[in-house]
């Protein structure tokens, strides 16, 4: 069956920006990237040759915490100078709408640097009266606005008058009120909680979902960290190991048989069959300090002999998260890809996989 060609142009275009380095090199921006990435909801890893979870590794994903689910919570509140000394200025503080949806809620974001991020609609964004700019997926007549109030500022204070009118635009001229997930990574050893600082409000506690699973046989891609492209009967692409890790994921088949008709994908080549592969899932709200602490543990891995020459570990964003790698707008329209892959070798080189979506800037 042909399809039209005005179908054809509708296909959402999909981008894999791939890059090798070295965790050890003064340049590398591994920690950077992590940092960039703000709000995470899943986080795997992959070790092939693995049989029982690493204790380390199972230290560090029990040690992820909890993160906070704030109901009927109005935006102004996030404002509010208490909250940002409180929080704001005193760790990584992150918060964002919980069941909203870019393309047609109004959402918001805080980002740990302190940026508070507004995705709202036109009839909104003209009642609010606060100065932003037409989102980049608006089109010709603008139908959605960004805004962006940086709580860091020092002149964001009680007595300026910029402060002032953000105050009285959230609270007084257009109250903005959302559920929120809330999560905060104090620098020192701070008294205060998310917990009792809401305690008024209906507020819940969750802790993200651990699950560890053993895959046994598996056909695995051998990969050179040096070939980051590939070459024939030498090392599997980096855009084939990310289709080939997709697959392992969804747990697709990748035998290709004749009575499959749901996948007739193969391992690409060349290949080796592993005898048992370890998978780990934790889903949440993660914040990019505990994804930091496991990719530098998935590292120190391998200091001892391991019979695995890589780990992967694998980072998906919200789809509906108003902004994916650092203040860049993120657009949902029809996939809303956000997410990112180490790929980290024995000699701790890597290679790093970041998935953008239709339309979003490239990181």
């Amino acid at each position: 069956m042909f399809l039209p060609l005005r179908w054809m142009r509708e296909f959402p275009r999909h981008l894999l920006v791939c890059e090798k380095s070295h965790v050890q090199h003064e340049r590398s921006r591994h920690v950077a990237h992590v940092r960039e990435h703000a709000f995470n909801c899943r986080v795997s890893f992959l070790i092939p040759d693995c049989g029982i979870v690493p204790q380390a590794l199972k230290n560090v994903v029990a040690d992820f915490g909890e993160y906070y689910l704030v109901k009927n919570l109005f935006l102004h509140e996030l404002v509010a100078q208490e909250f940002i000394n409180t929080f704001v200025k005193k760790g990584s503080c992150y918060a964002l709408t919980y069941n909203t949806r870019i393309d047609q809620d109004n959402t918001a974001a805080l980002l740990p640097t302190g940026k508070l991020i507004l995705s709202v609609d036109k009839d909104t964004y003209e009642e609010l009266g606060l100065q932003g700019n037409s989102s980049l997926y608006s089109g010709k007549k603008p139908m959605r606005y960004i805004i962006k109030v940086d709580l860091m500022d020092t002149a964001f204070t009680p007595e300026n008058k910029k402060y002032k009118r953000i105050i009285w635009a959230l609270k007084e001229k257009k109250p903005l009120e959302f559920d929120f997930l809330l999560i905060w990574q104090p620098t020192g050893s701070e008294e205060a909680s998310l917990m009792s600082y809401f305690s008024k409000k209906e507020i819940q506690a969750h802790r993200p979902k651990v699950t560890f699973s053993t895959l046994r046989n598996v056909q695995c891609p051998i990969l050179n960290s040096d070939k980051l492209h590939g070459e024939p009967d030498a090392s599997c692409s980096t855009q084939e190991f990310f289709e080939w890790l997709g697959a392992i994921f969804t747990h697709a088949g990748l035998e290709n048989t004749s009575s499959n008709f749901l996948s007739t994908y193969v391992c690409p080549q060349p290949s080796t069959l592993i005898e048992q592969v370890l998978m780990c899932t934790i889903t949440g709200f993660i914040p990019s300090e505990k994804i930091i602490h496991l990719l530098e543990q998935i590292c120190c891995y391998f200091e001892d002999p391991k019979l695995a020459h890589w780990v992967s570990l694998i980072v998906h964003g919200f789809a509906d998260s108003p902004v994916s790698w650092k203040e860049n707008e993120h657009g949902f329209l029809k996939g809303g890809e956000n997410l990112y892959n180490f790929i980290i070798f024995r000699n701790l080189s890597y290679w790093l996989q970041r998935a953008v979506g239709t339309y979003d800037t490239c990181p």
